[in-house]
């Protein structure tokens, strides 16, 4: 994160590496998964109850009293908050309110329509109906009896005001409250659905604070319409627990129907395309590395990153043999983390005239393997004629003279202290990315299309009998920056996904809403680039993400190598980032050397 950014937006520093991250995962829910799919927040609750029934046969071993419920069979909680209702139907009056963190007997079940009868703990006198998506049972519902009991109607108690989302930045037009008789604000980003449950097909994404007009309730499920244009007949439906309602709903129309009718079929717009590599317009892809780059889209949506929510990914993969290259999310612009460090890297070898100094070899090592932020500040600087500001617009120079106009570094990274100030004013620059959807550093941003392109650009330099970045760069200097970051011992991300023996020269970056790799690989089968992207607000756990990282990398490995495919599930490791430091080490020695043809 560069040290303006820092003062912008709150964060974590990239170099606290997993360990500080996996604890923090811990302790956070994971965003970005709309909440009516409920598949985490069910493992959550389970866990609770999972952890309750322990802490049970702990005290019973330790001789202590422990209080069993007065009836045997099984009990719900509700996933957040849920109404209960005095009959089973969406109509009936609310009669009470049901959270997380309390579970209660279920006395009763609908024969016809999942609504589950709750008691009360003690006397299991009935207490509410609750439809039965909305709690997360431990138990079987097989003996409990069916029911059509109505339960007195009490009044409702009211959701705090702090659990009520605040209307936000919305794309969706709002007029005024008169102009509808009945609206929802949306709690948190939703799915808008073709019918009134989860089975029916995505008609778009809500964000919080975006408002609809409602116009029906489902009789049976707990489900709006709302109008929505987007859609083929103007109608959409959305959970109702998801929405905060501002009006009467059985003033809106009411809706029976089980069956709904879905959209006609439209054609999908074209997410994956193709690249052209140093300026030339892009080469067909080949059929089969056409299929490659829909499966890996397809990997990537099953994994929850969905361009349409705030979770989302982008890919960029090259292959160095056809000079056939794909993308997709390339148009969004990322936070560079670390990964614009390897830009740092080329602008330096481009500057020097001599073999790097003892310390200078030093300070590479230390930014491109261990992240080390002082180190490449102090490598900036030497760009920058002594002035790391000065250092910092002499690589967006550099990458603007290749043609990469939506990455750049306008400001060096933090580090403990201030830094000297700028000689000139620093702004943000704009580009023709889309610059507000990872909510990426100010200062410091690149896009995975670009982030590859660099990395292939470099090797073609390495191999090649052409200066694709310029004359600037030699072969030789080429060649060993490929060495310096072929010996990252971050055996992670993309990396963790071929063989332990492969050569593959990356870089590395995280921040706590983005996860970054970009990667060269050597195999028998071929050389190839992949850079990778993936985001999600606030928080992105590592143990979802790098999973993705390595099956990503797997299968565009078993692409270049069908005759030696590799199936393996490697464990990855991230060295401590306190213990990373090359003073005095051999591969220091190593890189001062003028001439490496490896």
């Amino acid at each position: 994160m560069t040290y303006l950014h820092l003062l912008r937006k709150r964060g974590y520093p990239e170099t606290q590496g997993i360990y500080t991250a996996s604890i923090y995962a811990t302790m956070r829910d994971r965003q970005g998964r709309v909440p009516e799919e409920r598949t985490l927040r069910q493992s959550i609750a389970l866990l609770k109850t999972s952890a309750k029934l322990l802490l049970g046969g702990l005290l019973l071993c330790a001789g202590m009293a422990w209080a069993q419920p007065a009836a045997s069979g099984p009990r719900a909680e509700a996933l957040g908050s849920a109404n209960l209702r005095a009959a089973a139907t969406i109509e009936s009056p609310i009669v009470g309110e049901i959270r997380a963190g309390s579970n209660y007997p279920v006395i009763g079940r609908s024969e016809f329509y999942p609504w589950l009868l709750l008691g009360e703990p003690g006397s299991l006198l009935p207490k509410g109906w609750v439809y039965e998506t909305l709690v997360v049972l431990d138990g079987s519902l097989q003996r409990v009896p069916l029911s059509l009991a109505v339960v007195n109607e009490s009044p409702p108690t009211a959701l705090p005001a702090a659990e009520i989302a605040e209307p936000g930045a919305s794309t969706t037009p709002a007029p005024t409250a008169s102009a509808w008789t009945v609206s929802g604000v949306v709690r948190g980003e939703v799915n808008i659905r073709h019918g009134p449950g989860i089975d029916y097909p995505r008609a778009g994404v809500a964000a919080a604070g975006d408002r609809f007009e409602i116009s029906g309730y489902h009789t049976q499920f707990p489900w709006l319409r709302i109008v929505y244009p987007a859609s083929a007949n103007g109608q959409a439906w959305i959970a109702r627990d998801l929405l905060e309602v501002n009006g009467d709903i059985f003033s809106a129309a009411p809706v029976s129907q089980a069956r709904f009718a879905l959209p006609p079929a439209t054609a999908t717009p074209q997410v994956v395309r193709a690249v052209g590599i140093g300026g030339n317009a892009p080469a067909p892809l080949e059929p089969a590395f056409a299929a490659l780059s829909e499966d890996l889209w397809l990997l990537l949506l099953e994994a929850g990153f969905d361009p349409q929510t705030s979770r989302f990914g982008a890919l960029y993969v090259q292959d160095l043999q056809t000079r056939q290259a794909f993308t997709f999310g390339d148009d969004i612009a990322f936070s560079g983390t670390s990964l614009s460090k390897i830009a740092i890297l080329a602008r330096l070898y481009e500057t020097l005239n001599a073999p790097p100094s003892l310390a200078m070899a030093t300070d590479m090592l230390n930014t491109m393997i261990c992240s080390e932020n002082a180190a490449t500040n102090r490598l900036l600087s030497a760009v920058g004629a002594g002035n790391v500001w000065l250092g910092a617009q002499s690589v967006s120079d550099f990458l603007a003279r290749q043609g990469w106009e939506r990455s750049f570094l306008s400001a060096p990274f933090t580090t403990i202290g201030t830094p000297e100030p700028p000689p000139f004013p620093i702004s943000a620059p704009q580009t023709s990315a889309d610059q507000l959807k990872a909510q990426p550093d100010l200062f410091n941003q690149l896009t995975a299309a670009e982030a590859g392109a660099l990395l292939g650009a470099i090797y073609n330099c390495a191999y090649g009998s052409s200066h694709p970045l310029g004359a600037g760069l030699e072969g030789r200097e080429c060649r060993q920056m490929l060495h310096v970051m072929s010996n990252n011992t971050v055996d992670a991300l993309l990396k963790s996904g071929v063989p332990a023996d492969t050569r593959v020269a990356h870089k590395h970056g995280w921040i706590p809403d983005t996860h970054g790799n970009s990667a060269l690989f050597f195999t028998p089968g071929g050389d190839y680039v992949i850079a990778m992207l993936l985001f999600q607000p606030d928080w992105l756990d590592f143990q979802e993400s790098l999973p993705l990282f390595a099956e990503v990398s797997r299968r565009v490995y078993n692409y270049f190598n069908p005759q030696q495919p590799f199936f393996e599930e490697r464990e990855w490791t991230i060295p401590d980032v306190n213990s990373c430091n090359f003073f005095g080490d051999a591969l220091a020695v190593d890189i001062m050397q003028w001439q490496w043809d490896k």
